[in-house]
């Protein structure tokens, strides 16, 4: 039996998100899953004037009444924060900052002072949290670009699934997707490309989330050298990783464990997944280094369809 599919795509979350439904699906439903993105955009993404983590960051020092979602996320996110012993924080935004990212003129590489200087500032720990507020210290700022498209991808598949609908896919600007299958349809097939771009193989993707994190697509130029946006708060300095891949039950999770992993340097890759594993039962994955050297776990390859 063939079949068939409509998509539609639109942009959000500086991405383009494709959604693909079954064609008896009404296209109401498209515009049921966009509308729940767009309202997890404008409360909770840092770059949303008005949200609650942009006023939180607007009041650094004060405390800043939120709604539960905002505890939960938060929560989440710090949680990650202390498991990754600060390889992942979504404090690091000063950081970012200094490396030049959000201006075009004057870029430079920082000095080793500076650098110090703005990690002092980087630290997720100082985030306090209660049932109904939030605080963060002085000069932190918060980043949501971690974890925020990949937590509306889970809202708007959970949301597919309560109205029934039981095979689709949505695709969150290549770095989340989604799958949803049933027994006509078990597994969609989802291109998998290293850092450069080339394909690499095809991942049959059922039910799951796969969720990348990559350097690939935003950096700044610097003397003629690229460095990507993916700070490591503990040293201050671009990821000399490619990219790491998950595949996992959540989006959310995948999303801020997919940048811990690539942020990671003083564990080998097997032993972050072991780590990851005792976590998050069934995680697969990969990490492709500096060299273009590329671990995965043996899950994960069962998983795959090579290239070529």
């Amino acid at each position: 039996m063939t079949l068939l599919y409509k998509a539609q795509t639109r942009y959000l979350y500086h991405a383009h998100i494709k959604v693909k439904l079954p064609l008896w699906c009404s296209d109401a439903y498209f515009d049921l899953v966009y509308g729940i993105m767009e309202r997890i955009d404008r409360r909770y993404n840092s770059y949303q004037s008005g949200s609650y983590v942009d006023q939180i960051n607007r009041h650094a020092g004060e405390w800043v009444e939120v709604d539960d979602v905002t505890v939960s996320l938060l929560r989440e996110a710090v949680r990650w924060g202390i498991f990754f012993d600060g390889a992942f924080d979504i404090t690091v935004m000063p950081l970012i900052r200094l490396w030049g990212f959000y201006r075009s003129d004057g870029l430079t590489v920082p000095s080793q002072a500076d650098i110090d200087r703005v990690r002092r500032l980087v630290d997720c720990r100082r985030i306090e949290i209660d049932d109904h507020r939030v605080r963060i210290a002085p000069g932190q700022e918060l980043i949501t670009g971690s974890f925020l498209k990949a937590y509306a991808t889970d809202c708007a598949i959970d949301r597919l699934r309560q109205e029934g609908i039981s095979d689709a896919i949505i695709n969150a600007g290549g770095s989340t997707i989604c799958a949803l299958n049933d027994e006509r349809h078990p597994a969609w097939l989802v291109n998998v490309r290293d850092g450069a771009g080339q394909l690499t193989g095809t991942l049959h993707l059922s039910n799951r989330c796969y969720t990348t994190s990559a350097q690939s697509e935003t950096y700044v130029t610097i003397d003629g050298k690229r460095y990507g946006h993916i700070i490591n708060p503990l040293t201050g300095m671009p990821s000399a990783n490619r990219q790491a891949g998950l595949v996992t039950d959540c989006c959310m999770t995948g999303d801020m464990l997919s940048t811990g992993l690539f942020l990671q340097t003083l564990t080998g890759f097997e032993a972050c997944m072991q780590l990851l594993r005792d976590q998050v039962p069934g995680i697969e994955g990969f990490l492709t280094d500096s060299e273009g050297n590329t671990s995965a776990t043996p899950g994960l390859s069962a998983l795959m369809t090579a290239a070529g």
